[in-house]
């Protein structure tokens, strides 16, 4: 450890060529600098400019564009960011092209996927098409309770294509613990996983997924990823469809516009203080 000062350790510094060779630093040379702490200096000063240029070198591509990027600059609770803009979240992640791999998964149990950009961008649009079949539309709500799996992310970006608002629970958590959080945003379509592996273990994920069905009436359709490659029956003969029959035809990816502060996703408080928050 290193020191500048008695006040101020340093526990670890990157060196000169790492630096030069970071997304700050490009950034930083493109407004005529080279030091951090300009950087911070101007973002309090003109956090206006500063943002806008942020959003220029990122290319946020607005299909809308802005009437103002910051409204309200000296009350963070009441900030307004890029107002009057329209966009879409999963349009700038499905924007590239090509074999490369955008998703490199490997499982507990050894498994090991690889999505291309272009694989990626099929199995969006297959989803995203049986999803308005569905109904689902801009401010409804889709939910995954599903390991981290690649189903997972395509299913997230489907639902952000259509301007839907997505958010996800781990499978071990009990019925109550699902039902607390998904049952306050009334979701339109579940996916879900037939288990999860935890410590060298399969566990089933469909008993649980019964008990949520039973709690939120609001679910119109149930998808089941085939995770654990066991075969799975549903319970109480409750109306599953496998993940490959819902996601089975070729679409032409689409993406609704919405505004700069549009819900994306829905997170949750721990609960420990009572029910879980929305967040």
């Amino acid at each position: 450890m290193t020191k500048t000062n008695e006040d101020s350790p340093i526990l670890w510094q990157p060196s000169e060529a790492r630096q030069r060779n970071s997304a700050m630093y490009r950034f930083m040379v493109e407004h005529g600098a080279n030091d951090w702490s300009w950087l911070y200096q101007w973002s309090i000063d003109q956090p206006q400019a500063f943002w806008q240029a942020v959003a220029n070198f990122c290319k946020v591509k607005f299909t809308k564009s802005p009437r103002e990027v910051l409204v309200q600059p000296g009350d963070m609770t009441t900030a307004k960011w890029f107002t009057g803009s329209e966009l879409n979240f999963a349009a700038h992640l499905l924007r590239y092209h090509g074999g490369s791999p955008a998703i490199i998964f490997c499982g507990e149990d050894g498994a090991r996927r690889e999505l291309s950009f272009d694989a990626l961008r099929e199995e969006v649009a297959k989803v995203a098409a049986a999803l308005r079949e569905e109904d689902v539309v801009s401010g409804d709500r889709v939910v995954g309770l599903l390991p981290n799996c690649p189903e997972a992310i395509i299913a997230m970006l489907a639902t952000a294509s259509l301007g839907a608002t997505w958010s996800s629970c781990s499978p071990d958590f009990g019925i109550n613990g699902i039902v607390d959080r998904f049952g306050q945003i009334e979701p339109k379509v579940l996916f879900c996983a037939d288990g999860y592996f935890y410590n060298g273990k399969r566990f089933d994920s469909l008993q649980a997924v019964a008990g949520v069905l039973a709690a939120i009436r609001s679910i119109r359709k149930t998808v089941v990823v085939s995770f654990t490659g066991h075969d799975w029956d549903a319970p109480h003969a409750l109306d599953f469809v496998p993940w490959d029959e819902f996601a089975s035809e070729q679409a032409e990816l689409e993406f609704t516009a919405v505004p700069f502060d549009h819900p994306l996703y829905v997170m949750y408080s721990s609960g420990t203080t009572g029910m879980p928050k929305c967040i």
